[in-house]
């Protein structure tokens, strides 16, 4: 059987030049939400098949990598569909295994919990620019906070972050799956029909008011129920007058603490933000998975064209593991989108220090190689970074992809013969 060099479909090996700046986000994300007060957590990227398909991950949960059972559980001939070799599944995401990991360790971390997580996830999906089947999450969330602070916190901390990597005039958009529900069934809508009806209005921003109305009235509901339900979507400012004028229109449907958290949240982050940035209220937000209970949130950027990051509250999720409610809300920025529009920037992480570069031409004794060996170890006492390599036969294209690293050419030595025949 023939070796195949190149990765498994969906997957894809990592060059220096990217791997550096994976490794300085990564970095800036830890200092980062460290400052808000986020620990840094890590479970494992098997996790129990129950958990994975306990339908709290939308159409995530079809695109799970299931692991066989071992040893003596794996009995093949008797089986008859495919549960019953399965035990356990690559995570899809790192909400699940948090849920959990606190459900499991409650009793010893402090309440409320600021949890950060970083690690890879898997998806059997479909693949394309910015999205693999092997790809990082690096997620935040806030375990035991009711109130509105967490909303607060979270999107402060990201959008920090984001603010740091050079990225302005991006958009928070905003919204309630309350005031979703409440605005369905003001037009209408049976419960049951909802996440039909979210599912179709999520494809507002691509196919407009009037494709809305269209597929909504294709899929067999009441014109009547479609055209009030899309005149509450006109004229609706994003902003906080637009929230209010939504709260008018449905008078005594849409409860009081839910505007009051959307426009003290809304307020709040304008007032202390630390990037350059809009949130705005949209009332269109529907953001997938269905484990979400409350407040959602998404950041867009124009350059990508899509969502960088997105999260809001699932305070029903970690009851699941243990059978008492505890509040929950999670922001995650798409790390892989992040990394690709910073590459197509040509992104240069800032140098920290001095670094030095020793070019060493072949032939040297090894008494003079100690020497330099020696001054490159004082050197490095001192903080400077220090690169030592053997000289090319094409020195000139070998400096080039030095500079290209970042090096300046000040600071690249080179030992001559001459120098070591001294």
């Amino acid at each position: 059987m023939a070796l195949i060099k190149k990765p498994v479909t969906g997957m894809k090996d990592i060059l220096p030049a990217e791997m550096q700046i994976r490794d300085y986000v990564i970095a800036l994300a830890k200092e980062t939400y460290g400052g808000f007060g986020f620990h840094s957590i890590e479970t494992p990227c098997v996790e129990h098949i129950e958990n994975l398909c306990s339908k709290q991950g939308g159409d995530n949960e079809k695109l799970i990598f299931k692991i066989m059972k071992r040893g003596e559980k794996l009995n093949v001939v008797e089986a008859h569909n495919e549960d019953e070799l399965t035990d356990s599944g690559l995570r899809y995401d790192l909400t699940v295994p948090l849920s959990r990991y606190y459900a499991n360790h409650a009793n010893e971390l402090p309440s409320p919990f600021k949890a950060l997580q970083i690690g890879n996830v898997f998806r059997a999906d479909r693949p394309q620019k910015g999205r693999f089947r092997q790809f990082v999450q690096c997620d935040i969330d806030i375990l035991g906070d009711p109130s509105f602070l967490a909303e607060i916190e979270l999107i402060l901390a990201t959008t920090t972050l984001l603010g740091k990597l050079d990225f302005s005039g991006f958009t928070v958009r905003i919204n309630d799956r309350k005031i979703l529900k409440v605005m369905a069934a003001y037009a209408g809508f049976e419960d049951k029909d909802l996440e039909g009806v979210f599912i179709t209005l999520d494809k507002m921003d691509k196919i407009g008011i009037d494709g809305v109305k269209a597929e909504l009235t294709e899929a067999g509901f009441p014109v009547e129920n479609v055209d009030k339900y899309l005149e509450l979507f006109e004229n609706i400012e994003g902003n906080i007058d637009g929230l209010k004028k939504l709260k008018d229109i449905l008078r005594d449907h849409l409860p009081d603490e839910t505007v009051h958290s959307l426009e003290t949240i809304i307020s709040s982050v304008e007032e202390t933000k630390n990037a350059d940035f809009t949130i705005v209220f949209d009332p269109t937000l529907v953001r997938g998975m269905s484990y979400y209970t409350g407040t959602i949130f998404e950041i867009g950027m124009d350059e990508f064209g899509s969502s960088v990051a997105g999260g809001g509250r699932y305070d029903d999720m970690i009851g699941k593991f243990t059978g008492q409610k505890t509040c929950a809300c999670g922001f995650s920025i798409g790390f892989e989108r992040i990394i690709t529009i910073l590459m197509d920037r040509n992104f240069k992480i800032p140098v920290k220090g001095d670094r030095k570069v020793f070019l060493i031409e072949k032939g040297a004794s090894g008494e003079r190689i100690c020497e330099i060996m020696k001054e490159a170890s004082e050197l490095r006492k001192q903080g400077v970074s220090v690169l030592v390599s053997q000289m090319n036969k094409n020195k000139k294209f070998q400096k080039e992809q030095l500079i290209k690293e970042g090096y300046a050419p000040e600071d690249i030595r080179d030992f001559y013969n001459e120098e070591l025949k001294r």
